[in-house]
């Protein structure tokens, strides 16, 4: 079923996941439209994105954001066009970055919106490179990562949309980069399309010699977004002073337990106090929005002049919403992992 300009259609949290999301978690819901009430907007989805982070939000554990309730509609951004405005500071037809969710249409006063210039080069691109992911892979190597000329920077997913942006703004300052993904068609990309210096497997065995013969000269930064056998391929690597910039642990999100093995905080506190390892996580929104304009600045220049390279991965259809979520989480997807709602 295609978008319709009579219903309303929501893809709602059904149920709790223990270990990874089933379909049964999601139900897909038919209302009427919503009616903007005075200084609102109605606003129609058309690109919906889907990223890790959502999985934490359907979990009722203690996290830095909210959970969803169940039959609360999944939260994500969008880039939406305003179909009916009682708001004057929009008109009809704006396009716009919100966070309406898994659904066709929401409404909103506006506060929660930022409107995309006539010159955005493609709509999606704003849930993408030249948005959160974008904005997390900017802020978190150049803020805490602080990469030198001459260094090694190490980063999984690397065809991610996070990864790939890490590995080509580190090659921009001069750095040896080293990436780590799943398959050899992503290894190549990242190698011939990305400009990565080498690439690794991570479904091939010994993982850790691999690496460790990629980086002769050890690993100054590595970009943390996936945890779990590659942070122990890359823990005995560290440099002195090597920073860890810290935006996601996916291969942990649908874990029920602690991982199996020896306890390895020991090792880990032990590490970052002989090498004085800087060690941060950090939450875009939370910590750098007011550096956002600084991103967005620079991020556009490098995509207009080619200096940065990517890709999307695009979906069609709400409905497909749930499915592709969870190939998500097991690394089915090559780019920036987008649902296309509607036409533009």
């Amino acid at each position: 079923m295609s978008q319709s300009p009579q219903v309303n259609r929501s893809i709602v949290l059904a149920s709790r996941p223990y270990g990874a999301p089933t379909p049964d978690n999601f139900t897909l819901k038919q209302q009427p439209i919503p009616t903007p009430g005075q200084g609102e907007v109605l606003l129609r989805n058309i690109y919906l994105s889907l990223d890790p982070y959502m999985r934490g939000r359907m979990s009722d554990a203690p996290s830095y954001a909210k959970s969803l309730e169940i039959g609360e509609v999944m939260i994500g951004g969008t880039v939406s066009k305003i179909e009916i405005s009682n708001n004057p500071e929009y008109q009809v037809g704006d396009w716009v970055i919100s966070q309406a969710g898994w659904q066709d249409y929401a409404i909103s006063n506006g506060s929660d919106l930022l409107k995309l210039d006539s010159k955005f080069p493609r709509p999606s691109y704003a849930l993408g490179i030249l948005g959160m992911p974008g904005f997390t892979a900017y802020m978190g190597l150049l803020d805490i990562g602080q990469p030198k000329a001459g260094e090694t920077v190490v980063v999984a997913a690397a065809t991610g949309p996070v990864g790939a942006t890490v590995g080509q703004i580190a090659k921009l300052k001069g750095c040896r980069v080293v990436g780590i993904a799943g398959g050899e068609e992503k290894c190549r990309h990242a190698i011939e399309t990305l400009g990565f210096d080498v690439c690794l497997d991570h479904y091939q065995s010994d993982l850790n010699k691999r690496l460790a013969e990629a980086c002769p000269k050890g690993v100054d930064v590595y970009f943390e977004n996936v945890g779990g056998k590659v942070f122990d391929a890359v823990l005995p690597l560290f440099n002195p002073k090597a920073r860890i910039p810290v935006c996601g642990v996916i291969s942990l999100y649908n874990a029920t337990s602690l991982p199996e093995g020896p306890d390895r905080l020991p090792l880990l506190e032990s590490i970052i106090l002989k090498k004085r390892i800087r060690m941060q996580g950090f939450i875009i929104t939370d910590d750098y929005a007011h550096r956002y304009g600084e991103f967005i600045q620079q991020m556009s220049f490098w995509v207009a002049e080619g200096k940065i390279q990517y890709r999307e991965h695009l979906v069609d259809g709400l409905e497909n919403a749930p499915q592709a979520f969870i190939g998500l989480l097991e690394g089915k997807n090559f780019g920036k992992l987008v649902i296309q709602i509607a036409k533009e």
